[in-house]
């Protein structure tokens, strides 16, 4: 019997979102968005979200769908996502569940801790010693106490490492241990996936001409629009790629072409960092190897022998 979710997890510019639509048009599924930076309606450019015209093709849900505002937590997105694949499910169609951030696929299969609220105080220690100690500092101390976390959290991302070490102080437990003894929300038998892991090269390459695609397509006009709103620097949305370097050029502190050079950089960093993340969290999913969307869908036919599209 074929799974009732497919779940799709893979670095930027592997091709996913192309993976997902063709398998959507395949079995007559809806694609779930899986991605924290594709939820928020201020980026469609820069996050590479689904263009109009594939939206047109099958449905997308959770795509744009929040204000850049309101700052969605890995919880708030489980109970959207779990609310909406209980619909698709009362139509009896498949979904296929596709993104990069690794934390809402674990959310699905292994589910969210229970973790002890957080007193207060423990939060202004952490975002006192992060300004104090700098970042380097922070997550060397963290690491000695939560080497998952440490090694997980992206650089620059000051809330999730805060998080951590506040998680830490306050119950003298990792958030790590507190999330390996969550409870999955899906259970085992009705999913699926896949996990893109491109050649490093070819991938690197793709993300540099997105990033060229990106400009011509109008990106700094979308990074002046979000920028004007003057939301706190603190909000996720703030950290999506690009937005720093291309804000560092709208204020005239670097020409383009160096904005353009360090945006190119940091995504070929991010995309490592989602690599590795998939290599230690998901070791056990099937790879597709292949960049070259034909020889994707071949591939992921073949290690999913039992699928008839």
């Amino acid at each position: 019997m074929e799974p009732r979710i497919w779940l799709i997890a893979g670095p930027t510019a592997s091709g996913k979102s192309a993976l997902a639509l063709k398998l959507a048009e395949a079995i007559g599924g809806e694609i779930v968005n899986a991605d924290s930076m594709q939820l928020y309606a201020d980026l469609q450019i820069v996050t590479a979200r689904p263009s109009s015209d594939d939206i047109a093709r099958v449905p997308h849900h959770l795509f744009g769908a929040v204000d850049a505002a309101e700052g969605w937590s890995v919880g708030r997105w489980l109970g959207a996502a779990t609310d909406v694949l209980a619909q698709i499910a009362s139509r009896a169609r498949p979904a296929i569940v596709a993104g990069g951030t690794g934390l809402y696929f674990r959310a699905l299969t292994q589910g969210l801790a229970e973790i002890p609220s957080v007193p207060e105080e423990a939060r202004r220690r952490a975002q006192a010693d992060f300004a104090t100690m700098g970042e380097d500092a922070f997550r060397d101390r963290l690491a000695a106490h939560d080497p998952e976390a440490a090694q997980r959290i992206a650089s620059g991302d000051r809330q999730r490492l805060t998080r951590a070490w506040e998680v830490f102080s306050a119950t003298d437990t990792a958030l790590s241990a507190w999330q390996a003894a969550a409870t999955p929300m899906l259970s085992r038998d009705i999913w699926r996936a896949v996990a893109l892991e491109p050649p490093r090269d070819a991938l690197y390459g793709r993300c540099d001409a997105r990033l060229d695609a990106m400009v011509e397509a109008g990106v700094i006009a979308e990074i002046s629009a979000l920028v004007a709103r003057k939301l706190d620097p603190e909000l996720p949305i703030m950290k999506a790629v690009g937005v720093r370097e291309f804000s560092a050029y709208l204020r005239g502190a670097m020409p383009l072409d160096e904005a353009l050079t360090l945006a190119k950089r940091e995504t070929r960093r991010y995309a490592k960092r989602q690599t590795t993340w998939m290599r230690g969290q998901m070791g056990d999913w099937p790879r597709i190897s292949e960049i070259e969307p034909e020889l994707q869908w071949r591939q992921f036919i073949a290690v999913n022998p039992g699928l008839t599209p």
